[in-house]
């Protein structure tokens, strides 16, 4: 079986309720997660590739003989990336009281819709695939974050355009939705620091690819640039028809569009397309933490390919891991939540996350790719 059909499968089996699991997924061989996230759909490949990442990560720690002997265990669900679905999935997870926590979801909206529940259950919320300012609330003990904000992120971008490049119109494409409105708001503010606003903008709606009137409106701009807010496909739409309409500014795009997803859809027409990026070069196995993710990654499934989501869901599997450790051979769902809250900085080999009182978020470094002529990534210097 390929492992997209297992995706597949264990998507479909996971949304039948689990039977005979310990109270809070624990029992003396035993931890189990809850991942509720896309595995279907035009945002797919986020929820698969933070699957597939946060699997090597915990199937690794299995075969070194698990955390104080207990087995990591990932259960999936589909949400289809829409937040009534998310919802539904999140509250039968709270109700089966079946899962220790949940993990590796994908997505702005869901998480919005989704998270609050999980904080007023108690129920650990850890690496959600978003950048999303309100997940950074001090005040949310049980929700650990990976990556950094897509605040810093459309910093990053602005300060490349308009700094570096001297770029003096720059104009927006963004999913009109909570996630979407996160990125306008960051890009908004880094054209007002520097006197600056946008030159136009568009929007479409979440999980279509309903793109080209906004492109006909962008492109009335004649912007240097348009940065964009969305999943890969509609935003591969957008550039591959920009590109047949002979309109060729520079596309910058944010790290949840899925970069190996983006790159597959464009193919030639994803030249020089810049996306910003929230983990390490996938590719570069001088780095410690990346070689292992690459090992772990061949492990689970010889014919994976490394990627920037992929290697995401390696690092959150990891920081899972850890608090498990802190936690002791007396897990309880408490004992997970308390650990979590004490971690501190922690040094995985080549990538760090510091954590503290009032942060709630590992790693803040941000940093652009360029798409290669042959589908592959190049850092932008």
């Amino acid at each position: 079986m390929t492992f997209k059909a297992f995706l597949k499968t264990a998507a479909l089996v996971c949304a039948l309720p689990v039977i005979g699991h310990a109270a809070q997924g624990i029992n003396s061989g035993e931890v189990r997660f809850a991942q509720v996230a896309a595995l279907e759909g035009p945002a797919a490949a986020l929820g698969q590739g933070m699957r597939l990442g946060l699997t090597a990560a915990f199937d690794e720690a299995n075969s070194a003989g698990g955390v104080h002997g207990r087995t990591i265990v990932l259960d999936s669900q589909n949400d289809g990336y829409e937040p009534d679905m998310s919802i539904a999935h999140v509250k039968s997870v709270i109700g089966g009281d079946n899962h220790i926590g949940l993990i590796g979801a994908v997505g702005t909206p869901t998480s919005a819709a989704t998270q609050p529940i999980a904080t007023e259950a108690g129920l650990p919320f850890i690496g959600p695939f978003t950048g999303a300012g309100f997940l950074r609330d001090e005040a949310l003990g049980n929700v650990l974050n990976v990556r950094a904000t897509y605040f810093a992120e459309t910093e990053a971008w602005i300060e490349y355009l308009v700094d570096q490049q001297g770029m003096k119109s720059v104009a927006i494409l963004y999913q009109d939705d909570g996630f979407g409105r996160v990125g306008l708001a960051g890009v908004t503010a880094a054209l007002e620091s520097r006197g600056m606003s946008l030159a136009a903008e568009g929007t479409y709606t979440r999980n279509t690819v309903a793109v080209k009137k906004a492109l006909l409106e962008i492109r009335k701009a004649k912007p240097d640039a348009v940065v964009m807010v969305g999943a890969y496909k509609p935003v591969a739409e957008f550039i591959k028809l920009s590109r047949k309409l002979k309109f060729n500014p520079t596309f910058v795009n944010i790290s949840f569009v899925g970069s190996k997803a983006l790159a597959a859809e464009l193919g030639e027409a994803g030249e020089g397309v810049i996306v910003s990026q929230v983990v390490p070069f996938p590719w570069d196995a001088s780095i410690p933490i990346v070689a292992q993710y690459q090992a772990a990654l061949k492990a689970v499934d010889p014919s994976a390919e490394p990627g920037f989501v992929s290697l995401e869901g390696y690092l959150t599997g990891r920081l899972a891991i850890k608090a498990l450790e802190s936690a002791g051979q007396d897990l309880t769902r408490e004992t997970f939540l308390s650990a979590m809250t004490d971690l501190q900085m922690l040094d995985f080999g080549g990538v760090v996350m510091e954590f503290g009182p009032g942060d709630n978020q590992g790693m803040d470094s941000v940093f652009l790719t360029r798409i290669t002529a042959d589908g592959g990534f190049e850092p932008v210097d």
